[in-house]
């Protein structure tokens, strides 16, 4: 499968742009509206997807569950999408999650500020002074979210295989750069290893899933790395009893051959007053 991430300023022709290029190659066009379809059917609701959707999030949030049931649902809809074949992503982090994969493409569509402010002032209707407000408060949620959820530099193109200046460039001519990117890119070597990968990556967020919503089990910290169906888990428990738990709730998931429990246990205690 391929999969091409495309990171965008507000006001850089980004949907656009993904648009087009998902109907230049017959992919699926991953964006806003398609996660959010999957998070509803996760049980999380909108009021809670718009506190942390591409946004650093505020302090009290930034300590909620909420939080990291965010980034849970955001990589299991994400994992989803790719396992169903050929996709472009639009923003959400796809770059960060989908990062160094090969069969991968990611790109990054800026635009000059004086158009940026243009753009936004034909589309909301406003003036200068709003439209930088906008763009500039997009810009500030957008690096905080990357550098909140995945400790990535937004701007950085050591992100990114390609950067398009998309001031003077339609939507139909970026694609079209962005298909010939793919093809020189994407080999049926590459291809194989990343459907692979994913594979192992959906199925280990599968097993966090099961053991931490599903069965409830208190463990902290907890990361499954997966190699071909072999999961190595990871994490802080309290007791063996969780430990053990946890690796019998693995091994329930369709997928898992095996399951190797390296969860460290610390024992809660008090100070004697």
């Amino acid at each position: 499968m391929a999969i091409i991430t495309i990171s965008r300023e507000i006001a850089a022709l980004g949907d656009e742009t993904a648009s087009e290029l998902a109907k230049l190659l017959d992919y699926r066009f991953v964006d806003k509206a398609s996660l959010e379809q999957r998070f509803a059917t996760y049980g999380f609701s909108e009021r809670k997807l718009e506190k942390f959707d591409e946004r650093k999030p505020s302090f009290w949030a930034s300590l909620s569950q909420d939080r990291d049931d965010y980034l849970h649902y955001l990589k299991t809809a994400m994992y989803a999408e790719a396992m169903e074949g050929n996709c472009v992503f639009i923003g959400r982090g796809a770059g960060a999650i989908f990062k160094d994969l090969p069969g991968v493409v990611s790109v990054r569509l800026i635009a000059p500020m004086p158009i940026r402010i243009e753009r936004v002032k034909s589309y909301f209707r406003c003036d200068d002074k709003r439209a930088r407000q906008i763009i500039e408060q997009s810009d500030h949620d957008r690096a905080g979210f990357h550098k909140f959820f995945f400790d990535s530099d937004w701007t950085s193109p050591d992100n990114y295989q390609l950067t398009l200046n998309t001031g003077f460039m339609h939507p139909s001519t970026a694609a079209e750069l962005i298909k010939e990117l793919r093809d020189l890119c994407v080999t049926t070597e590459a291809d194989a290893k990343s459907r692979n990968r994913i594979k192992d990556m959906a199925l280990a967020q599968a097993v966090v899933n099961r053991v931490l919503y599903e069965k409830k089990i208190p463990i902290h910290f907890l990361e499954a790395k997966v190699d071909d169906g072999a999961v190595v888990l990871n994490g802080v428990a309290n007791s063996q009893a969780s430990v053990e738990a946890s690796v019998a709730a693995a091994k329930e998931v369709p997928g898992v051959r095996s399951v190797l429990g390296e969860i460290q246990v610390v024992q809660e205690y008090s100070v004697m007053p």
